[in-house]
């Protein structure tokens, strides 16, 4: 036969931004050869008449660290038409790991990213001392999508500086020079770029900050300089996202200086709700230079996700959690149901909460029910009106009745929904804006973390439900727009040039779509990770079939079984 496989008749949104066309798609081993009218024959042939051909999704914020130790599957991401991940990222992750501080980055994974520590103390199988050996590790694996790893500051800092580095004591020169080497090193064997957190939101389980949430400039640099040497390498940083204007400086200097490929994360806060648009105006200025810096945005608010199971809800303060959370779930729902009990609870006084707790658990006017219970599609967008504050008011009872009631829908795994970033106003206009800048990035889904806060690992899906089809309080962006956001875009940023297009030469990771069938169900609670450990997952509904390196991964919304996928090491060329 002339070709593996021939896609036919598809509308191919090629991932150029171009206007999508009908045609046909061939494919020889893991490559692309063909695109247009194939006239050749095939072993298989796929119709793809009525459907959307995209290449597939290049979803460069994961923390699949531990997960892909363990799992070759690495869902809920790969449910989601996703092809290539970059994990690592927010400066934690498992390499370099001295024997005995294995529980200690558990602890930082599990405060920074709410993964369940027994699923990775269970999990995780630690056969690695150095970046280069972690590598080694993930590449004797197979997976049915490409990973890519970043080095982490947190483990890091950790390994050369001990309990000065946990403890975020400043480095001396010496601290510095090591760390860059063990960078260096890193990037040398495969990483595609190193990684930190500057935001007080991340902690380790001990209460203690990610060690390089105040690392000095010299430290910042030093590391710059590595991957400077190294000769690739994207440094990625989480901001203290209401002082992101203070860390530009440093980040512009180190692209301009350097020649490094700088992204930090950018949403808009409620502290400082025209800082987004700042930071725009910056990156403008950026821009104009052709300075490599670069904004990751997220594709949808940042919402926290409450329910008797999750890591947060409103309820958590009050006496009578203390009997609930001792319970198992089964027992737990079955308690949350009686009537006599949930009178009692919602009458309760909650014990006092400060900060960031007391917001996301009192704030009633940005918390909505994320789902009618009918089984439609949640609304990430709902409009304020919707919110528990007004449904109370206007029903004239407590929000704690709403929100009670919520929870114990669907059999006691109902879901609340806190935008808690990008939603100041109570619609997504700010991401609209954020999303067409020449220099910001689709990213921030965190696939494989917070297991039992956040679920956007979907939002890769999310781009064509709501943005393309689907939005109806504000505009829409076209579909070929959001396909070459996260395809050739995002697939650029590390380098991966081999990928993101449907062009003869380059990989052929694709997906197949039903789009007028694409929707995202409600998230649920799963016990499917490592000693039984809980996470939120979400499917997705209008796959008719994922290809990995020309191979059919998932076909229908099912796991083919087949694992074509592997360890990315560095930037990916090709001559095409």
């Amino acid at each position: 036969m002339a070709h593996d496989l021939i896609i036919r008749g598809g509308a191919i949104a090629d991932g150029t931004g171009n206007k999508t066309f009908s045609g046909d798609i061939a494919i020889k081993g893991n490559t692309i050869v063909e695109v247009g009218s194939v006239s050749g024959t095939a072993a298989r042939e796929i119709n793809a008449d009525g459907a959307l051909v995209t290449p597939g999704w290049v979803d460069i914020h994961t923390h699949y660290d531990a997960q892909a130790t363990w799992d070759t599957a690495l869902a809920p991401s790969s449910w989601h038409g996703v092809t290539t991940a970059v994990m690592g990222n927010c400066g934690v992750g498992f390499a370099p790991a001295a024997p005995d501080k294995h529980d200690w980055l558990i602890g930082l994974m599990e405060g920074v990213e709410d993964i369940p520590g027994a699923a990775m103390t269970e999990g995780l199988t630690w056969g690695w001392e150095s970046f280069p050996e972690y590598l080694e590790a993930l590449d004797r694996h197979a997976y049915a999508i490409d990973i890519a790893a970043q080095v982490p500051h947190g483990a890091v800092r950790g390994y050369v500086m001990g309990e000065r580095g946990a403890k975020n004591e400043e480095a001396s020169d010496a601290d510095i020079a090591r760390m860059a080497q063990i960078v260096e090193e890193g990037v040398r064997a495969g990483a595609v770029g190193f990684s930190t957190s500057r935001t007080f939101l991340h902690k380790a389980t001990d209460g203690e900050y990610v060690p390089g949430t105040f690392a000095k400039e010299d430290e910042l640099f030093g590391i710059g300089h590595a991957l400077k040497r190294a000769g690739h390498g994207v440094f990625q940083m989480t901001s203290n996202h209401k002082d992101m204007d203070k860390e530009f400086g440093w980040m512009e200097r180190m692209a301009r200086d350097l020649g490094v490929t700088v992204t930090f994360n950018l949403v808009q806060t409620d502290e400082a709700p025209d800082l987004w648009k700042k930071m725009l105006g910056m990156l403008d200025r950026t821009n104009a230079e052709n300075l490599p810096v670069y904004a990751q945005v997220a594709g949808r608010p940042a919402g926290i996700l409450m329910g008797w199971e999750c890591t947060v809800h409103p309820f958590i303060a009050f006496p009578s959690w203390a009997e609930l959370a001792a319970l198992s779930p089964a027992d737990r729902r079955t308690r949350v149901a009686d009537p006599q009990f949930r009178t009692r609870m919602i009458n309760e006084t909650p014990a006092d909460m400060t900060g960031f707790g007391l917001f996301v658990t009192r704030s009633f006017e940005k918390m909505f029910v994320l789902e009618a219970g009918d089984g439609s599609a949640p609304d990430y967008e709902p409009a304020p009106e919707q919110s528990v504050a007004a449904i109370a008011h206007a029903q004239g009872v407590k929000p704690e009745q709403i929100i009670y009631d919520a929870m114990c829908a669907n059999g006691g795994e109902g879901l609340l929904y806190f935008p808690l970033f990008n939603y100041t106003a109570g619609a997504m206009d700010p991401i609209h804006t954020m999303l067409q800048h020449p220099r910001t990035n689709i990213g921030l889904g965190d696939g494989g973390a917070h297991c039992g806060a956040i679920c956007d690992a979907s939002i890769p899906t999310f781009m064509l439900t709501h943005w393309v089809k689907g939005r109806t309080r504000g505009d829409r962006l076209p579909l070929e727009f959001i396909v070459k956001r996260q395809t050739r875009d995002t697939a650029l940023l590390y380098g991966f040039s081999d990928r993101g297009l449907i062009k003869p030469g380059l990989k052929a990771d694709l997906n197949i779509i039903d789009l007028d069938t694409l929707a995202i169900p409600a998230p649920h609670m799963a016990h499917d990770l490592p000693a039984n450990g809980r996470r939120l997952v979400q499917e997705a509904h209008g796959y008719t079939a994922t290809l990995k390196s020309g191979v059919v991964t998932f076909q229908n919304g099912e796991d083919t079984g087949a694992r074509p996928g592997g360890l990315v090491r560095g930037p990916q060329h090709t001559a095409a």
